[in-house]
């Protein structure tokens, strides 16, 4: 496995930077929140939303200057299509309630993102169906929408999902005229090897090219190693130089999973848990983080495995 970059970059010497929370769900197995597969991180909204409160609270400690709502796997593809249907509103304004309540309650300015997750499947970009995800993401935005400050559409596999989410929000001045952050996995299989691509095999080009032409506040990379997010940073600060000035001012973010390499062709949704990888300390992230700001990023933070100490640890570099 690549060797974290070297040191030649010092987070203190680029600002600002937006500070992110990390992973929600390893985060409330480790605190001892009620978690299994398939809800993930919403068996603990479930059962005991307390839980999701003392994460929130953790991430804000450790520095986070954004928190994200607790509603990734408040979909039917986690919790189920009936449970959904009679529970998905109450749950997902639960979730933003409660992440609007941790916000409120901070030393320092903190804003909420509404989690858009993938609605049919995370990596899996031949699930994809925009005809089943429209009212699944209808009832996400309509629940969260009182409570959020900007809309964080993450672990996108494809395009399409991109594409559905911005008709999803659509136009007006309504309570869901807010920033829009897209946020795209990388295949990490293959680690280096290969052209930095989408798990659709679309490439980061096309991806960065969509977050233009819908008009996104930010481009994000999430949930694939920190190996391969360099590159995907790479190709959209190229993508953006090529575009129009009000492009060039796109952010740029990176929040990284610890997970090993996940082939999503190979893997069986909800089957089990990844393993976290034991190298990805908070010092041996930071040095990740320091290599991404100095490739044009100025949104960081952690995805699954990524803990409070982590995020604590970029703080006190920033």
């Amino acid at each position: 496995m690549p060797r974290a970059p070297g040191r030649h970059n010092d987070l203190r010497a680029v600002s600002p930077i937006t500070l992110l929370d990390g992973g929600m769900g390893r985060e409330l197995k480790r605190m001892g929140a009620p978690f299994r597969q398939p809800e993930w991180s919403a068996l603990a909204l479930i059962e005991s939303p307390e839980f999701v409160s003392r994460a929130h609270a953790a991430y804000i400690a450790a520095g986070a200057d954004v928190i994200t709502t607790n509603t990734y796997a408040v979909v039917p593809f986690h919790i189920g299509a009936e449970r959904f249907r009679s529970d998905g509103f109450r749950l997902a304004e639960l979730a933003a309630r409660l992440a609007r309540a941790a916000a409120d309650r901070a030393q320092h300015a903190v804003s909420v993102a509404g989690s858009l997750p993938p609605p049919c499947g995370s990596y899996r970009a031949d699930l994809f169906d925009a005809a089943a995800a429209r009212p699944i993401l209808r009832t996400l935005i309509d629940a969260m929408g009182g409570q959020v400050d900007l809309w964080l559409a993450e672990t996108l596999s494809c395009v399409a999902e991109a594409e559905l989410v911005r008709e999803s929000l659509g136009p007006g001045a309504d309570a869901r005229v807010k920033p829009l952050w897209l946020s795209f996995t990388i295949d990490d299989a293959a680690g280096t090897a290969t052209p930095t691509r989408l798990r659709s095999g679309e490439s980061v080009r096309a991806a960065a090219e969509a977050a233009v032409r819908l008009g996104a506040s930010a481009l994000l990379f999430n949930c694939s190693q920190p190996e391969v997010m360099g590159a995907a940073l790479d190709e959209a600060r190229r993508v953006f130089g090529e575009a129009e000035p009000s492009a060039q001012r796109m952010q740029l973010g990176v929040y990284a999973n610890a997970f090993p390499p996940v082939n999503a062709a190979e893997a069986e949704a909800n089957a089990e848990l990844s393993e976290i990888r034991a190298d990805l300390s908070p010092a041996a992230y930071g040095r990740w983080a320091t290599d991404w700001v100095g490739r044009g990023a100025s949104i960081i933070g952690g995805c699954c495995g990524i803990g409070p100490e982590h995020i604590a640890r970029l703080r006190a570099a920033l």
